[in-house]
């Protein structure tokens, strides 16, 4: 088997850190305080995936690239896997109830269920749940 890692640490700009923290905090998320200052904070979003989510400043530092401006382009779509459809509605709507923006619109595939939403910087979330004993 090939390359597999360990831990995914996923880097995301944002604007006001503190009021991201707040917005991911009304979703449920925590944080990990070894890993939070100023600049920078470790979302927690299972024991294997984190957000890192740096002010744009401090982003900065570690690229020469420009950052993409998300109102008007999209640099990735972070999908997350729930447990239901019922779980997917609940975090999109608290993510909208939070100040986030919606983005796609509800989608039944059968077998898979998804909506997303932009967080407080445009960055593109998008939640599903796949039923994986469903006809395909």
């Amino acid at each position: 088997m090939g390359f597999q890692a360990g831990q995914l640490f996923v880097n995301l700009p944002v604007t006001n850190l503190q009021k991201t923290i707040e917005f991911f905090t009304a979703l449920g998320f925590e944080f990990n305080p070894q890993f939070t200052n100023e600049k920078a904070t470790c979302m927690i979003i299972n024991e294997n995936t984190f957000a890192m989510l740096l002010t744009r400043e401090f982003f900065n530092t570690f690229t020469s690239k420009t950052i993409v401006d998300t109102s008007a382009h999209t640099e990735v779509i972070l999908a997350l896997s729930a447990s239901s459809r019922e779980q997917v509605d609940e975090l999109v709507q608290k993510a909208l109830d939070a100040g986030g923006k919606p983005f796609n619109d509800k989608a039944d595939h059968g077998f898979m269920y998804t909506w997303s939403f932009q967080d407080l910087d445009g960055h593109l979330w998008e939640v599903m749940y796949m039923d994986e004993n469903a006809n395909q």
